[in-house]
């Protein structure tokens, strides 16, 4: 198992440097390909052995190297903040088929976090692909272990995840962007694949940290019509339901009585 998380974590680091770029250049629409990083002081291209996450940061002691420009700390945190996320994971999953669709849920996570935080949108050209890749990866997780009812598990829950957040922007319009809508059905397709408890968890999960969010941000001087971004909340939720949703479905059925105590 430590192989297992110190590859992940290493994985994670590669993927947070690129994710830096997906999380700049999306919101923009530009490609996330061409061209070569460059800094935005100078122009220069940045070199190879200035592109390697976290340490040349360090190393460069967070400037351009041609221009002195101050590099941004967000770039080292996302890269290990991703290598962390792999790592838990990678923990909670297990060396099982089912690995490469979470890590994948926990990039595009990192990444459509900070893009909501940044410009209060959940870009299409990341949440669509998504659904097509999610059903691909978890197709493949229900080869490998054989469980094919996880699968259509995966499909009700994702449609049940979809219709429920559609309905909340129809009863409640303006509370919510579609785009929630649109990364609701995603969501829902690997809570489902993990469990019915993990999708009930995730769910509730996200309208609670979304509450505490709204909360906190009125005791910090906003109002109800302060625009708080909801994708955040509704990926912690999800992430989160992965490591907790057993224990915490054990202790809801236990103390409504729907489950005897042991």
């Amino acid at each position: 198992m430590g192989v297992l998380l110190a590859a992940s974590a290493l994985a994670g680091l590669l993927i947070g440097s690129f994710l830096n770029v997906v999380v700049h250049r999306v919101p923009l629409g530009e490609s996330v390909v061409r061209p070569a990083s460059r800094c935005p002081g100078c122009g220069h291209e940045i070199r190879r052995r200035d592109n390697v996450p976290v340490l040349s940061w360090v190393v460069l002691r967070g400037r351009c190297r041609d221009c002195g420009e101050p590099i941004s700390v967000r770039y080292p945190l996302v890269e290990v903040g991703t290598a962390g996320v792999f790592a838990a994971l990678a923990w909670a999953v297990g060396p099982t088929a089912a690995l490469p669709a979470y890590l994948y849920l926990g990039a595009i996570a990192v990444a459509l976090a900070l893009i909501d935080l940044d410009v209060h949108r959940l870009p299409d050209a990341i949440v669509k692909p998504s659904y097509l890749v999610a059903l691909a990866l978890l197709a493949l997780a229900s080869w490998g272990t054989g469980d094919w009812g996880a699968y259509v598990r995966a499909l009700a829950g994702g449609a049940a995840l979809w219709f429920l957040y559609q309905v909340t922007v129809i009863v409640k319009p303006g509370g919510m962007g579609y785009g929630d809508v649109k990364l609701a059905g995603v969501l829902g397709l690997y809570l489902g694949w993990w469990g019915w408890d993990a999708l009930a968890v995730g769910a509730f999960g996200g309208f609670l940290i979304g509450g505490v969010v709204g909360l906190l941000v009125m005791l910090r001087g906003g109002s109800l019509k302060t625009k708080v971004p909801f994708g955040p909340s509704m990926l912690l939720g999800a992430l989160l339901a992965l490591f907790v949703a057993a224990p915490v479905a054990d202790w809801y059925l236990t103390t409504t009585g729907i489950a005897p105590s042991a």
